[in-house]
């Protein structure tokens, strides 16, 4: 099944690329992880949890244990869109200062982070297109980002599974 999963995977990257961009400019990155990467990530996953006290990170561990590949998407140096809209918080565009933070870097202009949200449900739609089980999950993006497995300000994780059971949901 793992090779199946990691082919998956790949469909789901060329969904996440190819779906639409702000102003046609992207700033999505796709890695996919599989074999010793994900060991190292669900490893850095428990020790995180059990450092911060921060809830579930060793259950999602347990998720990537179990997954056959995992998907992660970026956002990676993006630049604001220049509409001046507010929706960041600012009422000009050049007013947004990245700022590294505990787990993310931000504040991200909001047209990028609705880009990266596009990118993530046209991966998903593939996954389900073949009937791989999924699930978006913050904390993978948190730890594959401390641990450099891929470059961005916010990073989202996806891992893909085949079983008799959906391993993320009921968890």
């Amino acid at each position: 099944m793992e090779s199946i999963l990691e082919n998956v995977a790949s469909m789901m990257a060329l969904s996440a690329r190819t779906a639409p961009k702000t102003a046609g400019q992207d700033f999505v990155d796709i890695k996919i992880l599989k074999g010793r990467d994900m060991e190292k990530l669900a490893d850095a996953m428990e020790e995180y949890g059990a450092k911060t006290g921060k809830i579930n990170y060793d259950r999602d561990a347990r998720g990537i244990r179990d997954s056959g590949a995992v998907l992660l998407l970026s956002l990676n140096e993006a630049l604001h869109a220049g509409l001046n809209c507010g929706a960041c918080g600012f009422e000009k565009c050049n007013q947004l200062q990245l700022t590294e933070r505990d787990e993310f870097a931000g504040p991200v202009c909001a047209w990028r982070l609705v880009d990266l949200g596009i990118a993530l449900g046209s991966a998903v739609k593939t996954a389900g297109i073949f009937n791989a089980d999924n699930r978006i999950m913050y904390r993978v993006g948190v730890i594959a980002r401390r641990e450099e497995l891929i470059q961005g300000e916010i990073v989202i994780g996806v891992p893909l599974a085949a079983s008799g059971k959906n391993i993320f949901f009921d968890r």
